[in-house]
């Protein structure tokens, strides 16, 4: 009986022990599913702290797009990696008294196109900001330094007094009826500048924010330099505001190639930059204030492009309302808030599964706009989408809402790195749109120097015959991002394809940046200075 009642009691016993321990393994699991879900409802995932491991492809990818700014160098080349490249160009400006010789040609022609110029120096700055230990991880941020000095060095002396900026070097229509190799040209290069009574408020607005950009990348490398490109921003920032009036209008034969659709956008993007650049609040409330509500369109998503500026600055502007606005006034802020509730429209409309998603794609998801230069949307907003995204880590911000739908940091991306993803293969093509990236790349780019072999003979007319030849480039316009697909997933590889098979260097400025925030993850700085 004793033997018998101990086994019973015992065995109860054990039972009730064996029920605690699964109620406590329970009630734990339901702990921890709870955290999870308020975790990811409530708080943002951990801030990421230094660049972690790198992703190969896009590794890979930055290392071959930061070769096109060597292709498109002008000048005296020191140290040229492109073997088929050389010194070209150098005597650009002489006949103003200046060295115009830098600088970097716009894409498969030899103009100097000072508007588009400009525009890759302040996203190429912009990039390295916001991106510049993601480069030293795989050792491009030098590269990026160097690329963009060459292009602020040109600017610099483009911009030899107050109210005179020179803003093309070339005669466009007689570049185009030559096909030759930059190294031989014998043609004229005639100036095209503007001054007070020949305004152009967008190229002086759009040189001065990639000077104040640019000031804050050498601003601990090269105190001088630095001071030297703020001067010539706040300058030509003076000169743009004050003799206000569309370069386009005022020297039609710019319409033809970079025709600007308005100056506001250039004039906010500027005044941007060189608060970011001076802490001078007299820029902060002109971008707050009355500029803002005339230029900004707030609620008004639009698409960031060499010609427009306004998705890019309300993304710049909403980094000062994620990190703090100290010492700022409530309309100040209240202008701010404006510039995020639009940034945030703007994210909305990318995000595909967002209620006000724009339609505006390929069937594989590809953003698309335009059929000329198909990719620079995509890719321009993909980097949009990137910065965002870090933003939100960086401030522990949980999620943005579209109509009533939320979506995380990781969501957008995921958008990003679909962007990036379809123009490095994954496509219907298994093309890569990044010449020199992948086994399977265009051969036909429309680029006179890559087209011509190094050894040919040809004047400004006779070299045709390589544009027309049924031959693939005898040389590589390596890191060059072509136009991009067609609405149908179609491209066409054929050099006299400009529209789908020309690459830019502002196009290779948003890659750059897109590629960089994707290398690697860590958080983004709060401040520039």
């Amino acid at each position: 009986m004793g033997e018998k009642s101990g086994r019973s009691k015992g065995g109860w016993c054990g039972w009730f022990l064996v029920l605690v321990i699964l109620a406590v393994v329970v009630a734990a699991v339901v702990v921890t599913v709870k955290k999870k879900t308020s975790h990811s409802d409530d708080k943002a995932p951990p801030v990421p702290g230094p660049p972690g491991a790198t992703v190969k492809k896009y590794s890979d990818a930055l290392k071959v797009a930061m070769k096109f700014f060597d292709v498109q160098k002008s000048g005296k080349l020191v140290d040229n990696p492109i073997s088929w490249r050389g010194n070209s160009a150098v005597n650009d400006g002489s006949e103003a008294k200046l060295d115009l010789s830098k600088g970097m040609y716009d894409a498969g022609d030899h103009m100097k196109f000072g508007f588009p110029m400009a525009f890759t120096a302040t996203v190429l700055s912009w990039a390295i900001l916001e991106y510049g230990d993601q480069m030293e991880t795989v050792s491009q941020l030098e590269p990026a330094k160097d690329s963009l000095k060459w292009i602020t060095d040109y600017l610099i002396e483009a911009h030899p007094s107050d109210n005179v900026l020179y803003i093309q070097v070339g005669d466009a229509k007689a570049d185009h009826s030559c096909w030759e190799r930059p190294e031989v040209m014998a043609e004229k290069r005639p100036l095209t500048q503007i001054n007070t009574s020949t305004p152009g408020t967008e190229v002086a607005a759009e040189t001065a924010a990639a000077m104040a950009s640019a000031s804050l990348v050498f601003k601990k490398v090269d105190p001088a330099y630095s001071t030297t490109l703020l001067n010539h921003a706040q300058k030509l920032f003076t000169f743009a505001d004050t003799y206000r009036g569309s370069y386009s209008l005022n020297i039609p034969e710019v319409q033809t190639y970079y025709n600007s659709t308005g100056f506001g956008d250039e004039l906010l993007w500027a005044a941007s930059w060189l608060y970011h650049a001076t802490g001078d609040k007299s820029y902060l409330q002109y971008v707050a204030q009355d500029n803002g509500k005339e230029f900004a369109q707030f609620g008004s998503p639009t698409w960031f492009s060499w010609d427009n500026k306004l998705a890019g600055t309300q993304v710049l502007l909403s980094r000062l309302s994620f990190f703090g606005t100290k010492d700022i006034s409530d309309s100040e802020k209240n202008g701010l808030q404006m510039y995020r509730k639009t940034a945030v429209a703007v994210m909305c409309g990318l995000l595909p599964d967002s209620p006000t998603a724009t339609a505006s794609r390929t069937d594989s998801g590809l953003v698309w706009v335009s059929q000329w230069n198909s990719l620079q949307h995509p890719v321009a907003s993909a980097f949009l989408a990137t910065l965002y995204s870090n933003y939100m880590l960086t401030s522990q911000t949980a999620k943005i809402s579209c109509n009533g739908k939320s979506f995380s940091a990781a969501d957008l991306r995921d958008f990003a790195k679909s962007q990036a993803d379809y123009l490095l293969g994954g496509n219907p093509l298994k093309l890569s749109f990044l010449v020199g990236y992948g086994d399977k790349y265009p051969q036909f780019v429309h680029h006179r120097g890559a087209s011509i072999p190094i050894e040919a003979k040809t004047g400004c007319t006779d070299g045709f015959k390589w544009l027309n030849s049924t031959e693939p480039n005898p040389n590589v316009a390596v890191g060059g991002l072509v136009g991009g697909p067609f609405l149908n997933e179609t491209y066409v590889d054929s050099r006299n394809n400009s529209m789908q098979g020309e690459p830019t260097t502002y196009n290779s400025a948003v890659l750059v940046g897109l590629l960089s925030g994707l290398v690697t993850t860590s958080s983004v700085v709060q401040s520039f200075t």
